[in-house]
């Protein structure tokens, strides 16, 4: 094992794959913490973890780990990593980065008064086939970029107390499945500069399908769809005036593209070889970014983490969906919602 030494904070099923990605990438997985010491210890178990807590403060408080993955529901997300920051360690934080815009700065404050490294896990950026996306793009492969087209859909539980659904737990597809094609739109085009969004709500007022449109500085429009109760393609297209990049389901995730010029010739049939989900591509540039002694990375400053969270309330002002944080004086976290 090499590289820091992690701590994992929560062991749902996010906490369980990252986890995995980190053991095959050989990383040094120290301490494990839950809120039930019974948990803990199971996650422990089938990890092969040396140390678990039964708190999130013991893990924090732990001096062997240097990095935390935080893996609680949004919700909890900025307590959560405004606790390890405090506890002088870096962090990697799941998406979305907080409920809003406003807990997402109080993080990116805190880490840089202590010079410390707080990264949004969102996974798909350091994936190897969006990085030669990237650089085909940036080569002049499709020409000028006009478009951009993707989805996050999944059919998920209609269980109201579902955290999906529960407006208390930051309900709604956006946050939970939205965030993927919204943070591509950025990643590719960057930022919007106009949003319209459309949504249908469920009974609890949490959003189920919410519809983007984005326009960017360059002139280009991005739309995406996300939906928690049913299953589309999860695919992703890029259309360019020289070609177009058609990537496969599940586009998030490793997986294959093709570029096409406009007559139709296939010019390069990308397959990704990954080990794996492929979590642990993140794991490695934080600790790159960490070893090099850098507080930020570039294929996603926390500027931007922050700046999309801002986009997403944008979108949820728009449809209608409001949580108990977006009052300063609420707390940003709910104490159900951990493990």
């Amino acid at each position: 094992m090499t590289g820091l030494r992690w701590g994992i904070l929560a062991t749902g099923g996010i906490a369980h794959a990252f986890t995995s990605d980190l053991r095959t990438a050989g990383r040094d997985v120290r301490a494990v913490g839950s809120r039930r010491p019974d948990a803990a210890e199971r996650f422990a178990r089938e990890f092969a973890i040396p140390r678990a807590h039964g708190s999130y403060e013991e893990l924090a408080a732990d001096p062997d780990v240097d990095i935390v993955y935080v893996a609680t529901p949004h919700p909890m997300h900025a307590e959560d990593a405004l606790l390890c920051l405090e506890h002088g360690k870096h962090v990697l934080v799941e998406k979305s980065f907080t409920v809003n815009a406003r807990q997402a700065r109080a993080v990116q404050s805190a880490a840089a008064e202590r010079g410390l490294l707080a990264m949004e896990a969102m996974w798909t950026r350091y994936l190897p086939h969006m990085r030669r996306i990237r650089a085909l793009i940036a080569d002049g492969a499709l020409g000028e970029v006009r478009a951009l087209f993707a989805d996050h859909t999944q059919q998920i539980s209609t269980d109201p107390t579902h955290r999906l659904n529960a407006l208390e737990l930051g309900g709604g597809a956006l946050l939970d499945l939205g965030i993927y094609p919204v943070s591509f739109a950025w990643d590719i085009l960057g930022a919007p500069m106009t949003v319209q969004a459309q949504a249908r709500l469920g009974d609890t007022g949490a959003d189920t399908e919410v519809a983007t449109v984005f326009t960017h500085a360059s002139g280009a429009v991005s739309t995406t769809l996300s939906s928690s109760r049913a299953a589309g393609p999860n695919t992703a297209h890029i259309v360019g005036t020289a070609g177009r990049i058609d990537i496969d389901r599940v586009w998030y995730t490793p997986t294959s593209f093709r570029l096409t010029a406009p007559d139709g010739t296939v010019v390069e049939d990308y397959v990704s070889e990954v080990d794996g989900r492929g979590m642990q591509f993140q794991a490695l540039e934080a600790e790159r970014l960490i070893a090099e002694g850098r507080r930020d990375g570039d294929l996603l400053p926390i500027a931007e983490t922050v700046a999309i969270m801002g986009t997403l309330d944008e979108i949820r002002a728009q449809i209608g969906v409001r949580y108990s944080a977006d009052d300063p004086a609420e707390g940003s976290a709910d104490e159900s919602a951990g493990d």
